[in-house]
């Protein structure tokens, strides 16, 4: 029992180095963070702590998925073992569509909180894509998403001007 226990402390990772894993976890929360420090620059109900969570759970979930892959099962043929990788997405997916449901709020023919939830279901992909260790495209799509929220929020502004309630200006 004590030996095994051991084991666990000694050899965490089965699969992949722990500094591999920090590195991949390291990336999650700093690309999701990206993204939160835009919604909590502009006072969004989700911000910087929210997504950096969202990322890193997701990047966790993934890593946790390969661990579980390399674990040996007693008993366990190999088709019992078979994994399916769309089954994390979908799992990341619906946790996080769950938490982004929560960001939305409707007030007559008025929604708020669609971009911050998508924002939050981003930082989810962000994270399951540094979990399988391509920081490149978790990169990449990071920048896409900011320049969504940055530049497109400007010209979105200039298209339908609102007041501070979020109401249509009369622009004359």
């Amino acid at each position: 029992m004590f030996d095994s226990l051991q084991s666990d402390f000694i050899q965490p990772f089965s699969v992949i180095s722990w500094q591999l894993a920090l590195l991949r976890l390291g990336a999650a929360c700093l690309l999701g963070g990206l993204i939160g420090l835009e919604r909590e620059i502009h006072d969004h109900a989700a911000g910087l702590r929210t997504h950096i969570l969202i990322a890193m759970a997701s990047c966790l979930f993934t890593l946790i998925s390969f661990d579980l892959m390399g674990v040996p099962v007693p008993g366990a043929d190999e088709e019992t073992l078979r994994t399916d990788p769309l089954r994390l997405i979908e799992a990341v997916t619906a946790g996080v569509a769950f938490l982004a449901a929560g960001t939305i709020i409707t007030q007559g023919a008025r929604v708020r909180g669609l971009t911050t939830g998508a924002g939050m279901w981003m930082a989810g992909a962000v994270g399951l894509t540094c979990g399988v260790g391509n920081l490149w495209l978790a990169g990449m799509a990071t920048g896409l998403s900011l320049v969504v929220l940055w530049l497109l929020s400007a010209l979105s502004k200039m298209i339908n001007p609102r007041d501070d309630k979020g109401d249509l200006q009369k622009v004359e």
